[in-house]
């Protein structure tokens, strides 16, 4: 089971932080509840939340340290609540490093909503997991498979004899990588096709003609050298 992602509350009214932490453990969150501003600082370092929702008014230090504070150290998301509702506080606050800001008194629907939102605009993408023995290299709208020999281009599968797919798969394999034709030649066909650098130049030809150019990647001559995949 994956673990739940963490939101630290801070709020110095512990009314609304056990129902906002009612509200997000409903939503599969874990929660923890700190009432001041250096008690989230030192709850920021232990718990390491993946996400805070900060009040403004807090006894001692208030939210706009708070989140000046964490800023300096990481960009953990951060949701201001406050009851100010002044586009001056606002802006502060967003200039300061938050992510989101809230007005109270606020719908609980909303909050949760604005909650994922924030971690779905912060949060890495995670790669799609490949098995070992598997060998398959991505690229926007291009998926090269040696291990079934498949090419989808744009979702569409794309037909190749084995030695284009396999040429192709190598290049794409070490992106923006400068290959000789000799070391291609090496590499796709053996030693019985060393000198004859001509094939490596219809195979790629063949291939061009298959694969245009993408905004993100394309075949590319290195002149007097050879070739690579060129990644921007």
């Amino acid at each position: 089971m994956a673990n739940k992602q963490k939101i630290l509350i801070v709020d110095d009214d512990n009314n609304i932080a056990e129902l906002i932490s009612l509200y997000l453990t409903k939503e599969c969150f874990d929660t923890q509840i700190v009432n001041d501003g250096e008690a989230a600082l030192k709850a920021f370092d232990t718990y390491r939340p993946n996400l805070i929702l900060l009040d403004l008014m807090l006894p001692g230090m208030d939210g706009y340290q708070v989140c000046r504070e964490i800023r300096a150290r990481e960009q953990t998301p951060i949701i201001m609540l406050s009851a100010k509702g002044e586009i001056f506080d606002k802006v502060l606050g967003l200039e300061l490093g938050a992510d989101d800001y809230m007005e109270k008194p606020f719908d609980s629907k909303e909050l949760v909503a604005r909650v994922k939102a924030v971690l779905r605009r912060t949060t890495p993408a995670k790669p799609a997991e490949v098995p070992s023995d598997v060998k398959c290299v991505e690229y926007p709208d291009l998926v090269i498979n040696q291990t079934n020999y498949s090419v989808m281009y744009f979702g569409r599968p794309v037909e190749m004899p084995p030695k284009e797919l396999e040429l192709l798969y190598f290049l794409a394999s070490s992106p923006n990588q400068v290959f000789t034709r000799e070391q291609l030649l090496d590499h796709i066909w053996g030693y019985e096709y060393i000198g004859d650098t001509r094939t490596v130049d219809v195979h790629i030809k063949r291939l061009r003609e298959k694969i245009k150019d993408h905004d993100v990647w394309r075949l590319s001559t290195v002149w007097g050298i050879g070739y690579k995949f060129e990644v921007k």
